[in-house]
């Protein structure tokens, strides 16, 4: 695999490592040899930086595999766990097993909704891999965190996992409200939890899509709000804001070092299109190619 040289980047450090690559997942659904070959020659380009691993779901791992079989450098992954916690120990050996890939992370989703806290303390067992890797555990979505959810997040905190927050999806129930979602990001900071974003954040500014309607948050709110949070301003209010100079100017004045220590929190988001939000934050006037 080619790799940028050192030194070349164009990306600012509040961007750099933002767009997990989920090019197979929907809405994009791309073939795997595919999206492999488009992740190469993104990790090749002047906006490399912006790039974080390549999304791939533990039942694809062999797949994946073997489309990399004679691949001269390993492919930096992250795996979404798609079964229980009993899953994850599974995932992990496909994952580090073979020197065509680098684990970078994992993902699972909390599934007995009736227990959260039980659902979370048997991922944090099955999480003990003895890998210096992140694990990411995603709660249902809540209009509001209750008892059961905070709980499971306590959980969660306890054994310095990490949270996975979903901000959309291919329904309009699967995208949570800007109260939502700030909820969720006080709760994670509250409890020094770094989180990432899935699902629906293919932009930057907060949208209506004008096909499907759907109200889409936006990655640079979600990075304004996170900030917003650490300096104890209204979190739904950064998430709500729909005008892109008014974002834009309120980037510019929190200033790039802020930013960069609130990447230290929101970690990343998955997207199917590396091109959109690239896109989006060169038009923008944020990164310059």
């Amino acid at each position: 695999m080619t790799t940028q040289a050192p030194g070349t980047s164009r990306i600012p450090p509040e961007y750099a490592r933002l767009v997990d690559d989920a090019a197979i997942f929907p809405p994009g659904n791309a073939p795997l040899g595919e999206a492999v070959r488009d992740h190469q020659e993104h990790r090749a380009a002047p906006y490399a930086e912006l790039l974080g691993p390549f999304v791939v779901s533990d039942v694809r791992l062999p797949e994946l595999i073997e489309v990399l079989a004679g691949s001269e450098a390993p492919l930096p992954v992250t795996v979404v766990v798609t079964g229980g916690a009993g899953a994850l120990e599974p995932a992990a050996r496909w994952a580090t097993g073979t020197p065509l890939l680098e684990a970078r992370g994992f993902e699972i989703a909390l599934r007995d909704l009736d227990d959260l806290a039980g659902a979370a303390r048997r991922v944090v067992a099955a999480a003990d891999l003895g890998l210096d890797v992140p694990v990411y555990v995603e709660p249902p979505l809540v209009v509001q965190p209750g008892h059961a959810w905070l709980t499971a997040v306590d959980e969660v905190a306890a054994a310095d996992l990490r949270l996975k927050l979903r901000t959309g999806g291919v329904t309009a129930d699967a995208f949570p409200s800007p109260s939502s979602v700030a909820a969720a990001i006080d709760a994670a900071l509250d409890r020094e939890l770094p989180f990432k974003c899935t699902a629906g954040l293919h932009h930057g500014i907060r949208h209506r899509d004008p096909e499907t309607g759907f109200e889409h948050h936006g990655f640079l709110n979600i990075l304004l709000a996170t900030r917003a949070a650490l300096d104890g301003e209204d979190v739904a209010a950064a998430l709500d804001e729909p005008e892109p100079a008014v974002v834009v100017r309120r980037l510019q004045e929190a200033g790039s070092d802020a930013l960069a220590r609130a990447r230290r929190w929101f970690a990343s988001f998955g997207c199917c299109g590396v091109h959109d939000p690239l896109e989006d934050l060169v038009e923008l006037g944020l990164v310059a190619l």
